[in-house]
């Protein structure tokens, strides 16, 4: 019985990672749900207040909601632009997770559709029961070596 007792206590909080990772990677998703609706503000929603955020075009480190807003400011621009989640691997830290990994950003540029693939880290945090970015790092995957 005691041995009983011990396994469901053991047990549970590896059932609440698993849904924590779960919920990270839906987060991640509604990321690039907000980025496909091409709309900025659905974009900012997914970023806390302090969130700082490295863009995989950018030149500019982004640690204001206003500076994230402007990376985002053309998207209604850019119908066509889309991103997919490719493979990633959720860590989960407590109330800290991250998810590492690929995504592909396509788009029509000059009428040619373009695709290119990136890596992601997003860093979350729970906040209120929500899964909020609170760090972004994004980049470009690199060129094949010769």
């Amino acid at each position: 019985m005691c041995r009983w007792i011990l396994w469901a206590i053991l047990a549970v909080p590896g059932v609440a990672w698993a849904d924590a990772a779960e919920d990270v990677a839906a987060a991640t998703r509604a990321w690039a749900a907000a980025y496909n609706s091409h709309d900025p503000q659905q974009i900012l929603v997914r970023y806390a207040a302090d969130a700082v955020f490295w863009g995989t075009g950018s030149e500019t480190l982004r640690y204001s909601r206003a500076a994230i807003l402007d990376y985002f400011r053309n998207m209604p621009n850019r119908p066509n632009a889309r991103v997919s989640i490719g493979d990633h691997r959720v860590r989960v830290y407590g109330d800290i997770a991250i998810n590492t990994g690929l995504y592909t950003f396509a788009d029509v540029v000059d009428d040619a559709s373009v695709t290119r693939p990136a890596r992601f880290s997003f860093t979350y945090r729970l906040h209120n029961g929500e899964w909020l970015i609170v760090d972004h790092h994004s980049s470009r995957v690199p060129a094949a070596s010769p």
